[in-house]
């Protein structure tokens, strides 16, 4: 019975060890990097960016071959068009390592919906990949450009996104789940940033690109795209998408000027941003009240001004809080006139109010444009720098 009974658990202790019956061996894959879907008459053309690991890797010495390859082909869906790619590539495709999907701006003006379909549901994608728009240009010629200091494109894109919105603020890192949020939200209306390529894009797609110090072509951020539903609508400028991004509470860190009392500029970084959003109903009509604070560092100052006087300090404040309010009133202008909720105005009326929230959600952009918005900034400065006034004006002398 003794021997009976080991034999029954070392047996079931065998069937729990799975082992590695599904493993896969990395010389197997093709580890994609970024994804660009555009439109080809009625299919979808997509692309792939697929890594090289023998000339990413540091241990290997790189043969001369571009760090990445490109795979492109047609389908009437995304994922027939990604299985024809197994008919020319020597590796099946892996898309657990996906960092970037650009999307072309003729796709997203007729609805990005259908092409995102199959990266929200299938299990080997992961969702922390971000989305941006191709602005001008074709999605596939983006990751078909080779970039300096990053050997991989697609990492180069996402770092530099990252990296803006932490201290520029202009641009907005998307990923796929709030995207998808976004688009099926009631009360807000999603954005993203948009992409364009700088220089000669033909140059751009060679190793020629990284072989001086100012590269032929470049990839560079540059505006928001504002969607109605699932479709562009339009574009909010460079300060439009700050005002956006201030509105959101997604500014960490950026840099803005003012003109000072007599001439010149003065520039200042902001830090500490925090703004709080409030919804109510004022006479059966919905009403918004954003209240904004930062701190603020002098950076530079390029005008005669004595920042040791307090009645200075003071007046600077003034100037920034109405620049300010500024930036956000054309920001929240614009949307208006697009028609599109991208700061979420509905859904901070809805918790204010759910009954009357009842009444306004299936025409929201509608009173969206209707809705009275109350601005109220306090931007305070804490340092000045280590010099008290400018050595310019003696320069000047």
């Amino acid at each position: 019975m003794r021997r009976v009974s080991i034999f029954f658990m070392t047996a079931l202790c065998l069937l729990l060890i799975t082992g590695c019956w599904n493993r896969r061996e990395l010389n197997d894959l093709a580890l994609v990097v970024a994804m660009s879907i555009d439109k080809s008459d009625d299919q979808y053309m997509v692309t792939l960016q697929v890594v090289d690991a023998g000339e990413v890797s540091s241990k290997i010495g790189t043969s001369g071959r571009t760090p990445v390859i490109t795979y492109s082909e047609k389908g009437k869906h995304v994922f027939e068009a990604i299985r024809k790619m197994t008919t020319g590539t020597p590796r099946k495709l892996y898309f657990s390592h996906l960092q970037m999907l650009v999307i072309s701006e003729d796709i997203a003006k007729e609805g990005i919906s259908k092409s995102l379909e199959f990266l929200s549901r299938d299990h080997e994608v992961r969702k922390d990949f971000f989305v941006v728009i191709a602005k001008e240009e074709q999605a596939k010629s983006i990751l078909e450009n080779i970039t300096s200091l990053e050997k991989i494109p697609a990492q180069k894109m996402k770092t530099s996104l990252e990296t803006s919105q932490k201290v520029w603020a202009p641009t907005v890192a998307i990923q796929i789940d709030q995207l998808i949020a976004d688009l099926t939200s009631e009360g807000s209306n999603a954005v993203l940033t948009g992409i364009i390529i700088t220089g000669n894009p033909t140059t751009g797609t060679t190793l020629k690109n990284v072989t001086k110090t100012s590269s032929y072509s470049n990839l560079k951020f540059q505006g928001v795209a504002v969607f109605k539903k699932d479709k562009l609508v339009g574009w909010l400028n460079e300060e439009e998408s700050k005002g956006y991004n201030y509105i959101k509470d997604n500014v960490k860190s950026t840099v803005a000027h003012i003109e000072c009392p007599g001439g010149g500029d003065l520039v200042m970084e902001v830090l500490r941003s925090k703004t709080k959003v409030k919804g109510k109903v004022v006479n059966g009509e919905p009403s918004i009240d954003i209240h904004l604070s930062a701190e603020i560092n002098i950076a530079e100052v390029e005008c005669p001004i004595d920042l040791s006087k307090i009645e200075n300090i003071i007046e600077l404040e003034q100037s920034i809080n109405e620049k300010a309010i500024s930036v956000l009133e054309a920001s929240i202008r614009k949307a208006k006139e697009l028609g599109s909720d991208i700061f979420g105005f509905g859904e901070v009326i809805h918790r204010a109010d759910p009954q009357a929230w009842k009444t306004w959600k299936t025409d929201w952009n509608k009173h969206f444009a209707e809705t009275a918005v109350t601005i109220h900034s306090d931007f305070k400065i804490r340092r000045t720098g280590i010099v008290s006034n400018s050595f310019l004006d003696k320069v000047k002398e």
